[in-house]
């Protein structure tokens, strides 16, 4: 483990923002007392993955400017579909996690209960045990696969290059894309 900076997190954060706002490390560090290294190290990789997000929002915008008014309020209307979507989606996943916890929760309280000399004695604990887990289990889910497919997605961002991520994908692709999230183009 590095030793503790002697910035604030608040420091930090400024250094970040003027970093974005164009001023050069070189003055940043002098005014800070701190070295170069210490602020490349800390946040060169954060505020490039910051501009790289900004300049696609830019060309996302240009995008959809460049389409015809009512493909613009469809391309807004889907967007909103798909955060409402996705919301309820990580809502779902929370709530099921959550009630994955309290069951295991359950079945641990449910497992003391066991004679451990004669587990056989508690076959009735036993089988609450193995539905309150699989209950857990089934519960945990629809968390386990969204981080299941977030992880993927993140390996593939990772593997496709930044231009590359913002091609334009042809009416099949989208309406492909639009049958994933159960969406009728």
């Amino acid at each position: 483990m590095g030793r503790r900076s002697k910035l604030s997190d608040a420091q930090w954060a400024e250094i970040e923002r003027r970093m974005l706002e164009g001023e050069s490390v070189r003055a940043l560090a002098r005014e800070y007392g701190v070295g170069e290294s210490s602020i490349r190290e800390r946040k060169t990789a954060h505020v490039e993955s910051i501009k790289i997000v900004a300049n696609q929002i830019v060309a996302t915008e240009r995008a959809v400017m460049s389409l015809p008014i009512s493909a613009q309020i469809s391309a807004h209307n889907l967007a909103s579909k798909l955060r409402a979507i996705s919301d309820n989606l990580a809502s779902a996943a929370q709530y099921g996690a959550q009630t994955a916890h309290r069951l295991s929760a359950l079945a641990n309280s449910e497992v003391s209960k066991v004679d451990d000399a004669s587990p056989l004695a508690s076959v009735e604990s036993l089988k609450g045990v193995a539905a309150l887990t699989k209950l857990a289990n089934d519960s945990a889910a629809i968390a386990l696969n969204l981080i299941a497919a977030n992880k993927e997605t993140v390996k593939q961002l990772k593997d496709t290059p930044p231009e590359d991520q913002l091609r334009e994908l042809s009416d099949a692709e989208f309406a492909e894309e639009l049958a994933r999230y159960g969406i009728e183009p």
